[in-house]
């Protein structure tokens, strides 16, 4: 997740802020260029200065595989997802198939193709809200009716597909609160997939599905940022705020043809305002290009070396560095700021916690979803068939259609596209499995 939980949010998943001038637009591959990690970047790769969008089919491919990889991943880590498996052996799992996978991709062109981990898989459970991806050390297992909450990421050349879902670990139809959560995280999603849309902004995302979680009797959780993805950046500097209040403000913005996003819904039925309990629980990071420092001890050194020659732009997991030393080395890189880190979150124990997390694509024909996953079915004690304001919503088209109906004449020097409308879609049934 973007948390202001980043920083102690998620930038839920990602930024240390939610101050947007803290997060640069500037590919972070061309400033590790200019930084200790410039030795794996190619000269062709440094005479690069177009930046590459959906205009070109081949961004567009490179995204649709990358989806289709982490979507394959989500589906694997849900079918070992049984009472008693370890969670840090189900998110190996998850990184294992996307290393694999990812890697079987662009074997075969001149110029090499960087592919992997966008995100590592993370499995966090009921009131934890993010980040969990413990260390191979750690012997937490799954308990029958369990929330689990799970999210990873996957990139080809740079761009990013993230796929959040949530599942709970029982047979038969989740009921109760539990169904109220996970109601209100899938509505507030399918909402936003409707308004995230150009000549729609940031911050009417914010309100409606801020209003979806109420309806629902929950809270969308603070400090959790939707952002914008570009080639290498996770956490670009188009923001979308899951809460707006006088502590974490974004800078209006208005969403654009040919921009992605990643969109990360979190939904508690407790108060929405997450704590960092433990720091020893943080094992994310992600290498903060911008910064340097001349480390003094030796484990230090040879832990930054290594993060950055393997993981030099995307977020990693301490479990893939020698535990050990990474134990003292990371303590100094983070004193230092060389890391951003993505701690762990908590709601109160008792309290439900539910993400939805999608990457969109904003076609010039429309609005196109590439990561998701069918929920389970759910049995809501609330719904949202009164409100005519999220119908209205949920009502909304998500592809434009040229033609169908009458088309109107172009009024003189008026809009040439006057005669497109756009094609009504009810929510996605993938993802919708609610019933009240």
């Amino acid at each position: 997740m973007q948390c202001q939980r980043g920083g102690t949010k998620r930038n839920i998943a990602g930024a240390a802020s939610a101050n947007p001038q803290s997060f640069s637009s500037e590919n972070p591959r061309r400033r590790a260029q200019n930084s200790s990690v410039s030795s794996i970047m190619s000269d062709d790769e440094n005479k690069e200065e177009k930046e590459l969008d959906l205009t070109s089919p081949e961004v567009v491919t490179k995204y649709k595989t990358a989806a289709e990889i982490v979507n394959k991943a989500l589906q694997l880590v849900l079918s070992e997802c049984n009472p008693g498996a370890k969670i840090v052996d189900l998110c190996e799992k998850g990184d294992s198939y996307i290393r694999e996978q990812s890697g079987s991709m662009y074997k075969n062109v001149k110029k090499k193709i960087e592919r992997g981990i966008a995100f590592p898989t993370c499995i966090s459970v009921n009131n934890i809200v993010c980040h969990f991806s413990p260390l191979a050390s750690d012997e937490t297992v799954l308990v029958q009716g369990d929330m689990m909450k799970i999210d990873m990421g996957c990139h080809i050349d740079g761009f990013i597909a993230v796929v959040g879902h949530t599942h709970v670990l029982q047979d038969g139809p989740v009921t109760g609160r539990a169904a109220d959560v996970i109601s209100a995280a899938n509505t507030a999603a399918e909402v936003a997939l409707r308004l995230v849309k150009p000549g729609k902004k940031n911050k009417d995302v914010t309100k409606a599905i801020q209003k979806v979680a109420a309806a629902y009797d929950c809270k969308i959780v603070e400090a959790v940022l939707s952002h914008q993805l570009k080639q290498f950046v996770i956490d670009g500097n188009k923001v979308i705020l899951s809460v707006s209040n006088p502590e974490t403000r974004v800078d209006d913005a208005e969403f654009e043809e040919n921009e992605v996003y990643a969109i990360d819904i979190v939904v508690s039925t407790g108060e929405g305002k997450p704590k960092l309990v433990d720091e020893k629980q943080t094992t994310i990071y992600k290498r903060a290009v911008d910064k340097s420092y001349s480390l003094k001890m030796k484990a230090s050194r040879f832990i930054f070396s290594e993060i950055s020659q393997k993981f030099p732009i995307m977020p990693f997991s301490a479990r893939a560095l020698e535990e050990k030393r990474a134990r003292l080395g990371l303590v100094e890189c983070m004193n230092h700021e060389l890391l951003q880190p993505y701690p762990v979150l908590h709601e109160k124990p008792g309290d439900f916690v539910a993400q939805i997390k999608f990457t969109v694509l904003l076609m010039p024909n429309g609005s196109d979803r590439i990561t998701s996953h069918a929920l389970q079915e759910l049995q809501s004690t609330k719904t949202t068939d009164d409100d005519a304001e999220i119908k209205g919503w949920l009502a909304l088209g998500t592809k434009k259609k040229k033609g169908g109906g009458k088309k109107k004449k172009a009024k003189k020097g008026g809009d040439s596209k006057a005669d497109e409308t756009v094609e009504a879609e009810p929510m996605d049934e993938t993802s919708n499995a609610t019933t009240s």
